[in-house]
């Protein structure tokens, strides 16, 4: 091949190298500018099930929970069985059935009363760990729920398990919203934490 013909097709290469180079550069930057796309991405959320009724689980929850909400997520809990005893403000009997009144007379009167999961120690666990917790400047499982609701965490009470435990609505907080298990599951689609308490 010739000198002139060598450098004829050195300087097409170049040529046609540079332009593609250019129009992949062009392309990533116009990729970096835009917005993500993703449809199905998580949303800046936590969504969690509080199934347990104990102190401690609950507190571990609750902290969970106002966490997440202090740090600018929005927060969803779900609240159901055992759980619904964080919500407690009364114990009522009226119009329930034999056994209703039962679990009534069986659950913890509210937040400030339900035990520990461990170390119950025949009821004296839950004033023991309060007093600890008093000691250390630690919040009280119902100080908790009340920093959750001004924290705007959305609390869900499962409107299943209140009627299988006889739960009404006027034995619950003020200001809390009740759903089944679309409610909760449409949270945690969207969510970037999802947990089981």
């Amino acid at each position: 091949m010739s000198p002139e013909l060598e450098a004829l097709v050195a300087r097409l290469v170049d040529e046609r190298v540079h332009t593609r180079l250019q129009h992949v550069e062009s392309a990533l930057a116009a990729l970096k500018a835009a917005p993500p796309t993703c449809t199905a991405c998580p949303e800046d959320r936590a969504s969690l099930v509080v199934f347990s009724g104990e102190m401690d689980t609950l507190f571990a929850a609750l902290t969970i929970g106002v966490g997440a909400a202090s740090m600018g997520m929005q927060v969803s809990m779900f609240f159901t069985f055992w759980g619904l005893t964080a919500l407690r403000k009364s114990k009522s009997y009226a119009g329930k059935s034999t056994a209703q009144k039962m679990v009534a007379m069986m659950l913890p009167d509210g937040p400030a009363h339900v035990p520990t999961s461990r170390m119950n120690m025949g009821g004296l666990g839950p004033p023991f760990f309060k007093y600890l917790m008093k000691q250390r400047n630690v919040e009280s499982v119902p100080d908790m729920v009340a920093l959750a609701q001004e924290l705007g965490v959305k609390i869900v009470a499962c409107e299943m398990s209140m009627g299988v435990m006889g739960v009404t609505r006027e034995e619950l907080l003020d200001g809390i919203d009740y759903g089944g298990v679309a409610v909760f599951l449409d949270d945690a689609s969207r969510s970037k934490i999802s947990l089981f308490v």
